[in-house]
């Protein structure tokens, strides 16, 4: 249903000159703690999930790659916004391979609107690979996001391994998460 429009090329911490990347998005960016309770703690008013979709579809080429799936297998992907109070502050793109969710890790097909960040942390076999940077021009990310299509928005992903069972999480920090306001 909804998804990203273009290909995208990401980039290691390593790969980029800081002057590039916007101080206010960096800490976001590079931050190694949980998204989750970051953006709890900056809510004042009420934190929510909204998800936008959750189906079993083809990644795109840069996730299997990423992923290290063969090309032409399926996953499970959800889509969510991140939101406090009527704000989005966050796009969120989970990819999930099927061999993943066996055993005790089949929960994480059915999160609902239970945030998937609080469950990955709280697992005490998680481990997070080097994050990867992009960033994006409102035009390429979904509809519903209050965003410009000049807008740029600036996203990180890492692949998380449960029980040495690989994830890719991609999260996209949206313009009203940097509004002094909010």
């Amino acid at each position: 249903m909804y998804g990203l429009s273009l290909q995208q090329r990401w980039f290691y911490r390593r790969q980029l000159f800081s002057k590039h990347v916007p101080a206010d998005i960096q800490a976001w960016l590079f931050d190694p703690a949980s998204l989750t309770a970051r953006l709890k703690q900056k809510c004042t008013a009420d934190f929510h999930v909204e998800v936008l979709s959750q189906a079993i579809q083809k990644p795109r080429l840069d996730e299997f790659q990423a992923l290290g799936m063969a090309s032409g297998n399926y996953a499970l992907t959800r889509q969510v916004r991140l939101c406090c109070g009527g704000a989005c502050w966050v796009y969120a793109r989970t990819v999930i391979p099927f061999a993943t969710l066996t055993g005790k890790q089949r929960i994480y097909a059915n999160l609902g609107t239970r945030p998937l960040g609080a469950m990955l942390f709280a697992d005490r076999t998680m481990q997070r690979d080097e994050v990867m940077v992009t960033s994006l021009t409102g035009s390429q990310l979904p509809p519903g996001l209050g965003l410009a299509q000049d807008d740029i928005v600036w996203g990180r992903r890492s692949i998380f391994r449960i029980a040495a069972k690989p994830l890719l999480v991609s999260e996209y920090f949206l313009p009203a998460l940097l509004d002094d306001s909010a």
